[in-house]
């Protein structure tokens, strides 16, 4: 089983938090709608005898594409690729580009599951990020999208500074009140080279404020767990049946293809991506030459590509994995160096018995959350 993620590089202004690849003008919208469907067809190999469960158009801003432009892609993965009978297919969206008719027209596309850039209900904050919508946008797209679509998630931003936990419940009530079955929630970053980082540096903008992401994190853990969502991954939380597959299969270790401008691409012991420039990348799919760079894991990249997703999620890392996987000595490893994680009560190690077997996971506690990717950290093999 495996997945195919398509990235579209435009946006209609850029968010002063965000450092993915996009550019602003749509000037090779064209071109690049046909390198996707080029590249589609020259990859199909890579996917051969595997069924595609998964669609998942990222970006950027794929909702920017028409309703036609985005069938004809998914045309072509159905053509070069053997899909599975009910794929969940995911189309990322901006709040201004739902309206109701487009919602309407989407609904009867083959897109069935919306991923939504909320991000705040709130005006003040998503002025402050210079999100393309306003807060009046954010509340009545979901108003149409829940009357079309049962599988929606919404992106939510905590740790906003200055935020109180006042306004942040008043964001989730929102999102509960709207019966959303699914949240993707993060920490607002600072990542180099963005609006943000400099406004930072200036002094324009108040710095971030860890503690009081961390009190934001708690009180959303909490609060989902009230209404009924399983918080399955770190930054994730949803209604059971509701989890993405698409996502999950980047956590389990499955094959998924990337195409597009900047998409990454992993198989088992390999992982590729793609060059960040929209004109190279056009022209080199039409000379027919992937502009890819393709790097080879070594036995200490996987284990540590494990670890790493497998602490992030509620399934944890299995001991006997790690042991059948990558040998006795990576297993000792982690044991030793997970040891004073386990006495700090950040991680703990947990039996599952079934008739057939006994396994135990290492996995994080609820204290542990919040740490988890610093913990992972510690325990790679360098």
């Amino acid at each position: 089983m495996s997945g195919i993620y398509i990235h579209i590089p435009f946006c209609k202004q850029a968010c002063h938090y965000c450092d993915f690849h996009f550019s602003t003008s749509m000037k090779k919208k064209d071109e690049l709608i046909e390198a996707l469907i080029i590249e589609l067809q020259l990859r199909k190999d890579e996917l051969q005898d595997q069924e595609v469960e998964t669609i998942y158009f990222g970006g950027g801003t794929p909702s920017l594409l028409t309703n036609e432009e985005l069938v004809l892609l998914i045309e072509s993965v159905y053509k070069n690729y053997q899909v599975s009978e009910n794929p969940e297919i995911t189309l990322e969206a901006n709040p201004d580009d739902l309206t109701e008719q487009r919602i309407i027209a989407l609904s009867k596309t083959p897109i069935n599951r919306l991923s939504i850039g909320i991000q705040s209900f709130f005006e003040d904050d998503l002025k402050s990020m210079n999100r393309a919508h306003n807060a009046e946008e954010a509340e009545k797209c979901l108003e149409f999208a829940t009357q079309y679509y049962d599988n929606i998630t919404i992106d939510l931003i905590y740790g906003i500074p200055n935020m109180s936990l006042e306004k942040w419940q008043a964001n989730l009530d929102k999102a509960f009140r709207f019966g959303i079955n699914h949240i993707s929630s993060y920490a607002l970053t600072v990542e180099p080279k963005t609006a943000l980082a400099t406004f930072i540096k200036k002094g324009n903008y108040p710095p971030i404020d860890e503690e009081l992401a961390l009190e934001h994190f708690n009180h959303l853990v909490a609060e989902t767990e009230k209404q009924d969502f399983v918080h399955y991954e770190i930054s994730n939380f949803g209604k059971p049946n509701y989890f993405s597959k698409h996502n999950t299969s980047y956590w389990q270790g499955k094959t998924y293809l990337g195409i597009g401008p900047s998409a990454h691409s992993f198989h088992q012991t390999q992982r590729s991506w793609n060059v960040s420039n929209n004109t190279k990348y056009i022209q080199e799919i039409q000379s027919s030459t992937l502009p890819n760079t393709v790097e080879t894991l070594s036995i200490a990249d996987q284990y540590n590509e494990y670890v790493m997703t497998g602490l992030r999620t509620i399934w944890g890392v299995s001991l006997q994995k790690v042991e059948s996987d990558f040998g006795t000595d990576y297993k000792k490893h982690l044991l030793q160096a997970s040891q004073k994680y386990i006495d700090e009560g950040l991680v703990n190690i947990t039996s599952c018995h079934s008739e057939l077997v006994e396994e135990s996971f290492l996995k994080t506690t609820q204290k542990g959350k919040f740490l988890v990717d610093g913990i992972a950290s510690q325990l790679f093999v360098i």
